[in-house]
């Protein structure tokens, strides 16, 4: 293994690689360093079943073949799957997919950075979707990449270009309170990745993102248009009505279920939605909760949203809470006639043990938002306290 080298934890880290791979063969020249200071990308103006080779646009461009993605299987069983189809897609495009169990059974970490320590000595170029996970911090303390490329998993890549341009700790934004034990124990590893992660002599690093992000100073931001989705997929069917995005807010301890409940409702009814896309982190209770409660159609989605949404049949209007998608969905159906909204998310909503950050942070999301994308503000109108949108 030499030339690029890939680790990926997520589905969406993977369709982002792809697309990265595709910018790169399309356009080899390499992007200039973005100044200190300067900003990120610019806006840009469902079948749940899994696509397949055959849904392929004939004269798709080549990617890029020296690369090898490796594929750091997480244990979720929605996951699993998601990889699983989209390792198949990276196959098509040429790349050597290698799965990696790095979480599975005794041993399975030592095992893992035994087999990858080579590889990733001789790698020219390593590409990495999510500089917060444990396990990536780990392999970057084994060698110092000349180029290192991060893509995007999810809109912490905002946070990860404040926190290194700031010169912080790298630390989740909805992580709460200081250090626990586990933290304390790993604080030298994330200590050696974060200066790894940052551009020294003798090492570049870029940022492939369709985030708005402010460019730490020499580091590249080359913008992510999700151009290989629109060539390989698509256009999609419209359907009417409208389609709801769940998120794993209430999983992760930032919102409180019962509000979110209450607010997926009201969305359904305002909008005339019929599907719920779930996210692959939420819980089988509260989906279950969702469909008895709604009337919505729960979908488990087999790939990235981005790929459901391009192939169809999708809604004419897809409703999201702060998340990724009200950036990517924008970029990855350009030109379809789909409208995105983005349903802020209010102060009363979040759970008492939601980080401090959590409030400031997911308005930057929902306020950064492309401007095709519209906004939605949750009130409460009386006396029938029910909530109203505008």
């Amino acid at each position: 293994m030499t030339g690029q080298l890939a680790f990926v934890e997520s589905p969406v880290q993977l369709l982002n690689v792809l697309e990265w791979a595709h910018t790169r063969a399309t356009a080899p020249e390499a992007p200039s360093a973005a100044p200190p200071g300067a900003s990120g990308p610019a806006d840009a103006g469902a079948s749940a079943r899994a696509l397949s080779s055959t849904d392929a646009t004939p004269g798709a461009a080549p990617a890029a073949p020296d690369l090898t993605v490796v594929v750091l299987s997480p244990t979720d069983p929605m996951s699993r799957g998601q990889l699983r189809r989209m390792a198949q897609l990276a196959r098509d495009e040429g790349f050597t997919v290698r799965w990696q169990e790095a979480r599975r059974g005794r041993g399975a970490l030592v095992r893992t950075l035994r087999e990858l320590a080579r590889p990733l000595r001789s790698a020219e170029r390593v590409i990495i979707g999510d500089p917060f996970s444990r396990y990536v911090q780990l392999l970057l303390t084994l060698f110092g990449p000349r180029h290192l490329t991060v893509v995007d998993d999810g809109t912490a890549t905002m946070e990860f270009a404040a926190q290194l341009g700031r010169g912080e700790r790298l630390v989740r934004w909805h992580r709460k309170g200081s250090l626990g034990p586990r933290e304390l124990v790993l604080a030298p590893v994330t200590s050696l990745a974060k200066r790894r992660l940052a551009p020294a002599r003798g090492r570049t690093v870029e940022i492939f993102t369709s985030l708005p992000v402010q460019a730490p100073e020499g580091v590249t931001v080359t913008e992510n248009s999700f151009a290989w989705t629109r060539t390989r997929f698509g256009p999609p069917l419209l359907t009417g009505g409208a389609d709801l995005v769940g998120t794993s807010l209430v999983e992760t301890g930032v919102v409180d279920a019962a509000h979110y409940d209450r607010v997926v409702g009201e969305l359904a009814r305002t909008h005339g939605a019929t599907r719920y896309f779930a996210h692959r982190r939420e819980s089988a209770e509260k989906l279950h909760r969702i469909a008895v409660e709604t009337g919505l159609q729960v979908v488990r989605p087999e790939l990235p949203l981005e790929l459901i949404a391009r192939r169809g049949p999708i809604g004419r209007t897809v409703v999201s809470f702060p998340s990724t998608v009200v950036h990517t969905l924008p970029l990855a159906l350009a030109g379809t006639g789909v409208k995105v909204a983005v349903c802020e998310i209010a102060p009363e909503w979040l759970r008492a043990s939601a980080s401090p950050r959590a409030q400031g942070f997911l308005s930057g999301v929902a306020g950064t938002a492309a401007h095709e994308v519209d906004r939605l503000t949750a009130r409460v109108t009386n006396p029938t306290d029910r909530l109203e949108f505008g």
